[in-house]
C-alpha cells in the first residue's frame, strides 16, 4: 500500500507496510507509479518525496514472500514494473527526494539512489544483498551506475555487503546524511528550496537526465539546445531583470 499526501507544494508517497519493512511488491511499485503520475499531473505539486512507514526501514526491497518470484518467466512483465517506476521518476520533470528513514536494501536501496536527492538517517543499513539469496540487482544497476563509481557498485553487487550511510555518501549514492532527529527538518528545508523554483529547474533537470549516459559531443548539442530553451522562459527574463535591479526575482514557472 502507498499513502499519498500533499502539503506545501510537495507530494509525499509513503510505502506503508512497516511491519514487513516496506517491501516493494508489484502492487506497491504500481502504487508508487500511480502516485508519481498523480503528482506530475498536479500543478500545485512542485516536489515529490518518497519514504517508508515507521522508523526502521525505507524499504527492504522486493517482496520475496509474494508470488513475485514463483514463476520467473510468467512474471517477467510484472517485474518490469520496477523499470517503469525508474522511468517515471527520471522522465517526470519534477525533482524527487528520497527520505531514507531507515534501512534501504536491494531494490529499496536502488529506489533511494534513483531519486534526485537522497537524504538518509545516519543509523541506516544500505546495500545490495540479492546475491545472498541467489538473485542479482538487475534493473537498479542503471541507477547505481549513474550515481556512483562502477567498480564500487559492482563490488556491492558481488559481495552483498551492507554499507553505512557515510560510506554511501563518499561513494555518491546518497546526497546527505543526518541524525534521525534532523531528518524531517532536512527534508523540509530541501522541499522549500525546490518548491518555488523557476522553469529552468524542469528544463535543466530534463537535460541532465538526457545527457547522463551519452557521449560528450551529443551531450553538448543537447545542452546547447537546452540553454536556448531556458533563455526563452519568462522566468529567465525575470531573473536577469531582477539581478540588474538588485531585487529578489519573482518566478511563476513559465
Amino acid at each position: 500500500m502507498v499513502i499519498y499526501q500533499v502539503s506545501d507544494r510537495a507530494a509525499t508517497l509513503v510505502i506503508d507496510d512497516a511491519e514487513r519493512r516496506n517491501p516493494l511488491s508489484v502492487a506497491t511499485v504500481t502504487g508508487l507509479i500511480e502516485g508519481i503520475e498523480r503528482a506530475l499531473a498536479d500543478p500545485e505539486v512542485a516536489v515529490i518525496v518518497l519514504t517508508g512507514a515507521g522508523d526502521s526501514s525505507f524499504s527492504a526491497g522486493g517482496d520475496l514472500s509474494s508470488s513475485f518470484f514463483d514463476d520467473p518467466i510468467g512474471n517477467h512483465h510484472e517485474r518490469g514494473r520496477f523499470a517503469d517506476l525508474l522511468r517515471v521518476l527520471w522522465r517526470g520533470g519534477k525533482p524527487t527526494i528520497a527520505r531514507v528513514n531507515g534501512h534501504a536494501l536491494a531494490g529499496g536501496f536502488g529506489l533511494a539512489v534513483a531519486c534526485d536527492i537522497t537524504i538518509c538517517v545516519d543509523d541506516a543499513k544500505l546495500g545490495l544483498p540479492e546475491v545472498r539469496v541467489g538473485l542479482w540487482p538487475m534493473m537498479i544497476t542503471v541507477a547505481l551506475c549513474r550515481a556512483m563509481p562502477q567498480k564500487a557498485a559492482l563490488e556491492l553487487m558481488l559481495t552483498g555487503r551492507t554499507i553505512t550511510p557515510d560510506e554511501a555518501l563518499r561513494l555518491g549514492a546518497v546526497s546527505r546524511v543526518v541524525p534521525r532527529t534532523q531528518l524531517d527538518r532536512a527534508v523540509s528545508e530541501t522541499v522549500a528550496a525546490l518548491a518555488n523554483t523557476p522553469a529552468s529547474v524542469m528544463l535543466g533537470r530534463d537535460a541532465f537526465m538526457a545527457v547522463a549516459s551519452t557521449d560528450p559531443d551529443t551531450a553538448l548539442d543537447r545542452l546547447q539546445s537546452g540553454l536556448a530553451a531556458v533563455a526563452a522562459t519568462l522566468d529567465a527574463r525575470e531573473g536577469v531583470t531582477a539581478f540588474a535591479e538588485k531585487r529578489p526575482p519573482v518566478f511563476d514557472g513559465r
